[in-house]
């Protein structure tokens, strides 16, 4: 079974040979520290740190994704990652713009931090749009990935959920939220604005030959405690563009992954209804995976849940072997899992943890029992 194969078996709730091992980010100081670690780069500096403003680099550079593929074959993972470049420009040395207007503060670590947007008030949105603006020069990445790698692993196509490009286009989350009572238009008008994006990156990149497998869509929904909405705002203002979208993936053959960090309890069971075909990360400080996982088992895959906020920065290598033992124990029976950490790898994560937690996922990640046969839809 190749890796492909692998990542649609689990997408499909069904069994694979083995527990299938992805990561669609790592920071770019770790992702090199990972490579020294493994014997892959022996550079005093790392790749691209020298034009890092504050150590960030917000353009993957082909020094970088040349790296990233090293690394990615290193660890044997099923998956690569990629999506349209976002055409930043760099306003001063704290500040870049994406080619939507959407300003972000660069980080000392991390990604950069959205604090404007161009869209005020309804008054801006005339003439307002996205899609018409998607050209073929930006899947650069996507046609990187799409020849280095082959066909043999899953290629999945990164998106930002409505909600998140949204919120980035009003400036701040706290906006759009407020938004939700005081311009409930000005809300359905901007998520069918970035819906109607959304389905023209996934239809370019199908239609510009690089066959991606399945799309995963990263934009939170939920805090630790509870959902940033209620449920009952999540099913009048997002649930209806997340059933669109789901559709047209579906459509175009592709398997559908939504992403949020969070308690999503209040809505897990919307996200179900809607269609996607996973779900990840299952933030552990806030929700159970063999919990999840009872309550899930046959409906939808789940991704992720290896802790990235004390385990992978601060744990030692046997907490984490331990770890993803327990994880894939509780999530993996049956198939439906794929192991990946419970956000990204974060900049902190010790190199020799996360080579850890991707070895011991490939250690114990066998199933015992016969593969199930069933097809697979794709």
């Amino acid at each position: 079974m190749n890796s492909k194969e692998r990542v649609i078996r689990a997408l499909s709730c069904l069994q694979p040979d083995r527990v299938p091992i992805q990561e669609a980010t790592i920071d770019v100081l770790v992702l090199w520290d990972i490579a020294r670690t493994l014997g892959l780069d022996t550079r005093t500096q790392a790749p691209g740190e020298a034009q890092q403003p504050e150590a960030i680099q917000f353009e993957q550079s082909t020094e970088i994704l040349d790296l990233t593929r090293r690394v990615t074959e290193a660890l044997e993972f099923d998956s690569v990652f990629s999506g349209p470049t976002a055409g930043w420009s760099k306003l001063d040395p704290r500040h870049i713009r994406d080619r939507f207007g959407c300003i972000y503060r660069l980080s000392d670590y991390g990604a950069p931090m959205n604090v404007d947007g161009p869209i005020k008030g309804p008054d801006d949105l005339r003439g307002f749009d996205m899609a018409s603006k998607l050209e073929p020069n930006q899947f650069s990445v996507v046609e990187y990935w799409a020849e280095k790698m082959g066909r043999d692993k899953a290629h999945f196509i990164l998106l930002a959920d409505p909600i998140k490009t949204s919120w980035e286009l009003r400036g701040g989350m706290a906006n759009l939220l407020m938004d939700y009572i005081l311009q409930p238009d000005l809300v359905h008008a901007l998520a069918r604005i970035v819906t109607d994006y959304n389905m023209a990156v996934v239809q370019m990149a199908v239609d510009l030959g690089y066959e991606p497998d399945a799309v995963i869509m990263n934009g939170d929904l939920a805090g630790e405690q509870t959902t940033l909405m209620s449920p009952k705002h999540y099913r009048e203002f997002v649930k209806p563009y997340h059933r669109e979208l789901v559709d047209h993936v579906h459509g175009l053959g592709l398997k559908f992954v939504k992403h949020s960090d969070g308690n999503v309890w209040p809505i897990l069971d919307d996200l179900i209804d809607v269609g996607f075909d996973g779900f990840h990360p299952i933030q552990p400080q806030c929700m159970d995976i063999a919990e999840v996982k009872q309550h899930v088992a046959g409906r939808i895959c789940l991704l992720g849940n290896i802790d990235v906020r004390y385990l992978l920065p601060f744990g030692s290598v046997d907490e984490v072997v331990q770890t993803v033992q327990d994880t894939i124990r509780k999530a993996a029976p049956g198939g439906g899992y794929i192991l990946m950490s419970s956000n990204s790898i974060m900049p902190g994560c010790k190199a020799e943890n996360v080579i850890a937690m991707f070895r011991a996922a490939r250690e114990f990640g066998s199933y015992s029992d016969a593969i199930d046969t069933r097809p697979a839809v794709s």
